[in-house]
C-alpha cells in the first residue's frame, strides 16, 4: 500500500511514509523463509518423537518443506550483482530498489538463512565499508542522494532523517551474528568499546540511546534509553 509505512522503517510525514518499502522487503521474505524452515523442522521432530497422527504430520511437514524451497528460490531475485548487495525491496511491477540499507543484514542474521555464502560475504563487506559506525549501522549509505547525516531541527526534519542515514545501535546485533556466520575465522571489524563508553558516560547512564547521527562524531539522538539497543548488547555479552 503506497500510503502505509511498512516494516520497522515507519516514519510518516503528513500521512505519507518517508521510506514506504512497497512490495517485497528483503528481510520480511527472509523471515518467512526462516519461519517455514522452523515449522518443517518442528514437524519432523514431532514425527520422530512418535507423536500421534503421523500421516497428517508427514503431509504438513512435506508441504512446509516444499514452500520453504520455493521461497528460497525466490530470494535469489534479491541479489544485485552490480552492487554485490541485496535489493532492499522488489515492487509488484518488478522494479527493484537498490539503495544500500541495513535490512539485508537482518536477512543474513537469521538462523535459517536463504542466501549463499558468496552473497552473504559480499553484503557484509559493503556493510562494513558503508554502513558500519562505532555505534551501530547507518540506515542508508552516505553516498545515496537521499542520505541525511544529522538528526536535527524540527519534527519534520527529524522524521525525514530517521531512516535516511541515522545510525541505529540495535542493528549491531544482527551484523555481529551475520559476520560470525559468513566469516567465522575472521576478526569482527568492529569494537564494542565506544558503545560501552556511551552506556556508562553519555545520555541516560546505564542505557543506550535510540539513534545516533550518521555523520561523525555520531552524536546520540532520539530517546535517551532504548530497550532493543540494550537487548542486543546483552545478547552478545
Amino acid at each position: 500500500a503506497p500510503q502505509v509505512a511498512l516494516t520497522w522503517m515507519d516514519a510518516v510525514i503528513d500521512g505519507k511514509p518517508v521510506t514506504p518499502r512497497r512490495g517485497k522487503p528483503v528481510e520480511i521474505n527472509a523471515l518467512w523463509y526462516s519461519a517455514l524452515c522452523w515449522i518443517s523442522k518442528w514437524t519432523e521432530q514431532l514425527v520422530s518423537e512418535g507423536s500421534t497422527d503421523q500421516v497428517r504430520l508427514l503431509h504438513h511437514g512435506q508441504h512446509y518443506t516444499e514452500q520453504a524451497q520455493q521461497v528460497k528460490a525466490s530470494l535469489l531475485k534479491f541479489w544485485n550483482p552490480e552492487q554485490g548487495y541485496l535489493f532492499d525491496t522488489i515492487e509488484p511491477d518488478d522494479r527493484r530498489n537498490g539503495q544500500i540499507r541495513p535490512n539485508a543484514v537482518l536477512a543474513l542474521s537469521l538462523y535459517h538463512c536463504g542466501f549463499p555464502e558468496h552473497q552473504g560475504q559480499s553484503v557484509l563487506q559493503v556493510v562494513r565499508d558503508r554502513l558500519l559506525t562505532p555505534y551501530g549501522l547507518r540506515s542508508l549509505d552516505p553516498a545515496d542522494p537521499d542520505y541525511i547525516g544529522n538528526y536535527s531541527g524540527n519534527r519534520w526534519h527529524r522524521d525525514t532523517a530517521y531512516h535516511q542515514g541515522t545510525v541505529w545501535s540495535w542493528l549491531i546485533g544482527p551484523f555481529v551474528r551475520a559476520w560470525k556466520r559468513f566469516y567465522p575465522t575472521e576478526t569482527l571489524p568492529w569494537d564494542w568499546q565506544p558503545l560501552l563508553e556511551h552506556l556508562q558516560q553519555q545520555a541516560c547512564l546505564g542505557s543506550i540511546s535510540e539513534i545516533f547521527d550518521g555523520d561523525p562524531p555520531h552524536a546520540p539522538q532520539g530517546a535517551i534509553a532504548q530497550g532493543w539497543s540494550v537487548a542486543e548488547l546483552i545478547r552478545h555479552f
